[in-house]
C-alpha cells in the first residue's frame, strides 16, 4: 500500500555573482547597496482564518448528509412512529439491499460507465440461490453459487464494454434483458418458496439488537470506501473515470480497471439479490425490477457525478439512506406514493445541478 510522503520545504539560496578576486586582477568597486527598508509592522497582516464548513469535513457527501438529518428531524416531529425500534429495523433492513447495490453502481459511475443489469442479476441471482436450496444444496454453497453467477454476468458486462467497445448504457441494458429473461424462463414465472429456516436467519436476525441486513450493509460501505480510498486499485478507479487516456500513458492497466468495476458491481448485485431472498423467505423471478435506476439515483443524490471521478461509497449509502427514509416517512404519514416519487426526482435534479453549478465554479475560478 502506498505511503503519503509529504513534501517538506526546502530552504533556497541567491546566488549572488561576484567580480573575480586575486593577483593581477583589478578590483571593481561594488555598487552601492540599497538600504533595507524595514516594512511596517501594520502592513504584515495575518492571514484570515477560514472557517471549516460541512463541505470541507464531509466533502461531496455534505449535501446529502444535510438532506439526511432534515428529513429525519421533520419525520420525528411529524410521526411518534418514526424513531420506535420496530420502525428502525424495518427501515434498516429496506436500506441495507439498495446501499448494497448503489455501493456496487457507484463503482462503475466512477469510470464515467453505468450498469442498468444489477436489478435484473439480483432476481436471478436471488432466484437462483432459492432453487439451489430447495433442491436440497446445502446453505453456503448455494450462496456462493448465486454471488458467483452475478460476478460472472459482471464480468461478462466489463467484456462487453473493453473487448466489444460497446457503450456501457447499451452492454449493460442488453444483459437487463438477458438476466430477466433468464430467471422467468428457469422459474417458469414462479416463485420458489420451501428455503430453508437457516437461509432465512441470515437477513432476518440481528446480533446484539442491531439487523444483520445493516452490518453486512454498513460493513461492504467500509470496505469501498478503504479500497477507493487507500488503494492504488482506488486511485486507478478514479483516474480512469477522469481521463482514460491519460490515465492509461501513466500506465494504469483501464481495460482491468474497467471490467473489475463491473465484476464488483456484478457481485455485490448477486450479494443483493441473495439477502433478499434470504428476507422474503423465497425466489421472486421479478424481484429487482427498477432496483437499477433507484441505485443510480442513490449515487447521484450521494454527490457522484455522472461524468465519473466523483463520488464516494459513504455518499452512495447515504443517497440510498435518503431514499429509504423518504419512502418509510411516506407510509408512516400516508403520503400518497406518486408524490414521494415526484420528490426523489426533484432532488436528483437538484443533486445533478448543483453539482454542474460547482463544476462551472471550479473551471472559471481556474481560469
Amino acid at each position: 500500500m502506498p505511503k503519503l510522503i509529504w513534501r517538506e520545504p526546502i530552504e533556497t539560496t541567491t546566488i549572488v555573482n561576484r567580480p573575480p578576486s586575486g593577483p593581477g586582477v583589478e578590483a571593481v568597486p561594488r555598487a552601492r547597496e540599497a538600504p533595507e527598508t524595514a516594512e511596517p509592522t501594520e502592513a504584515r497582516a495575518e492571514p484570515r482564518r477560514r472557517v471549516l464548513t460541512l463541505g470541507d469535513i464531509a466533502g461531496r457527501e455534505s449535501g446529502g448528509l444535510v438532506v439526511l438529518l432534515v428529513a429525519v428531524g421533520a419525520l420525528t416531529l411529524a410521526s411518534d412512529e418514526f424513531l420506535t425500534g420496530n420502525n428502525l429495523a424495518n427501515l434498516a433492513r429496506q436500506v441495507a439491499i439498495f446501499g448494497i447495490i448503489a455501493v456496487g453502481q457507484l463503482v462503475v459511475i466512477l469510470t464515467a460507465g453505468i450498469d442498468l443489469s444489477v436489478g435484473s442479476v439480483l432476481g436471478l441471482a436471488g432466484a437462483s440461490t432459492a432453487q439451489f436450496l430447495v433442491a436440497g444444496m446445502p446453505v453456503w454453497p448455494a450462496i456462493l453459487l448465486g454471488v458467483g453467477i452475478g460476478t460472472a454476468l459482471g464480468i461478462v458486462n466489463g467484456l462487453l464494454v473493453t473487448r466489444a467497445l460497446l457503450p456501457p448504457f447499451i452492454a449493460t441494458l442488453g444483459m437487463l434483458g438477458i438476466a430477466r429473461g433468464m430467471v422467468l424462463l428457469t422459474t417458469d414465472a414462479q416463485t420458489i418458496q420451501g428455503v430453508p429456516e437457516s437461509f432465512q436467519v441470515i437477513a432476518n436476525g440481528t446480533i446484539l439488537g442491531i439487523p444483520n441486513l445493516l452490518i453486512i450493509a454498513v460493513a461492504v460501505t467500509a470496505v469501498m470506501w478503504f479500497v477507493l480510498t487507500r488503494t492504488v486499485f482506488g486511485r486507478y478507479i478514479y483516474a480512469v473515470g477522469s481521463n482514460p487516456e491519460s490515465a492509461r500513458l501513466a500506465g494504469v492497466p483501464v481495460r482491468l480497471v474497467t471490467v473489475s468495476v463491473y465484476l464488483i458491481s456484478g457481485l455485490l448485485a448477486g450479494l443483493g439479490g441473495v439477502l433478499l431472498a434470504s428476507r422474503l423467505g423465497a425466489g421472486i423471478p421479478t424481484a429487482g425490477t427498477g432496483f437499477e435506476l433507484s441505485a443510480i439515483a442513490a449515487c447521484v443524490i450521494g454527490g457522484a457525478s455522472l461524468f465519473g471521478a466523483k463520488g464516494s461509497a459513504i455518499g452512495a449509502f447515504t443517497g440510498a439512506l435518503i431514499m429509504g427514509v423518504l419512502n418509510n416517512g411516506g407510509n408512516l404519514l400516508a403520503i400518497n406514493a406518486f408524490y414521494l416519487q415526484i420528490a426523489i426526482g426533484v432532488l436528483i435534479l437538484v443533486a445533478v445541478g448543483f453539482d454542474q453549478l460547482n463544476t462551472r465554479r471550479a473551471a472559471t475560478s481556474g481560469s
